[in-house]
């Protein structure tokens, strides 16, 4: 059986989960990472020496790194519809993906570990980073209304998993900010998936 290694309530944990229910394949999963095992660990690092989770053992097969892990699954199960083959298409999916983890994730990453992790090394940078964030969800508003109702188009792709993601805890954390109905629509349209309602948009930011 396939196995995850890392906490259930680490954001890019969650991508790979929700990766894993959309094809429906059962898993089984270890705890490790902030509030469990460290991922310092002598024995964490035999299993991943960059020391960062999630990592998923696939039989024989060792895979580190969240979007690698997404593209890899859905290629292996030849979920297409997920993970175009045409090679714009599938360009365009990865492309959303990258902004998720970078730009968009920028702004986020600060404001979540001052108010919800509660990290003393970040307190000082929630508004500066908030405004941030605003501006990377702006140009997810813009695009949705230009180009939706989905990140690639028309369907549901595996780039909508990491902007989910990140949708999901711009809607979960308490700070001011500006509203964008079209994002309120995007993440009430993903709530619609089952797999998005159990790793996504779960109570958990």
């Amino acid at each position: 059986m396939l196995k995850v290694y890392g906490r259930a309530n680490s954001i890019n944990v969650r991508k790979v989960l929700w990766m894993l229910a959309e094809l429906d394949i059962p898993y089984e999963r270890e705890d490790w990472g902030r509030g469990f095992r460290p991922t310092d660990d002598p024995e964490f690092r035999k299993i991943n020496p960059v020391g960062v989770v999630p990592v998923i053992d696939d039989g024989d097969f060792r895979l580190r790194e969240s979007h690698t892990i997404v593209r890899y699954l859905a290629d292996k199960h030849e979920r297409s519809d997920l993970y175009p083959k045409n090679l714009r298409q599938r360009a365009k999916v990865e492309a959303w993906m990258d902004w998720a983890a970078t730009e968009l994730a920028e702004g986020m990453r600060p404001v979540f570990h001052a108010l919800v992790v509660k990290n003393p090394a970040f307190a000082g940078m929630v508004d500066g980073a908030a405004k941030a964030w605003a501006r990377q969800m702006r140009v997810l508003e813009d695009h949705l209304a230009a180009s939706g109702p989905y990140v690639a188009g028309e369907a549901f792709t595996i780039g909508d998993i990491p902007v989910g993601l990140v949708v999901n805890r711009w809607f979960s954390v308490d700070f001011s900010k500006p509203a964008f109905p079209g994002i309120a629509l995007y993440y009430d349209r993903l709530a619609e998936r089952p797999p998005y309602r159990l790793h996504g948009r779960n109570g958990m930011p």
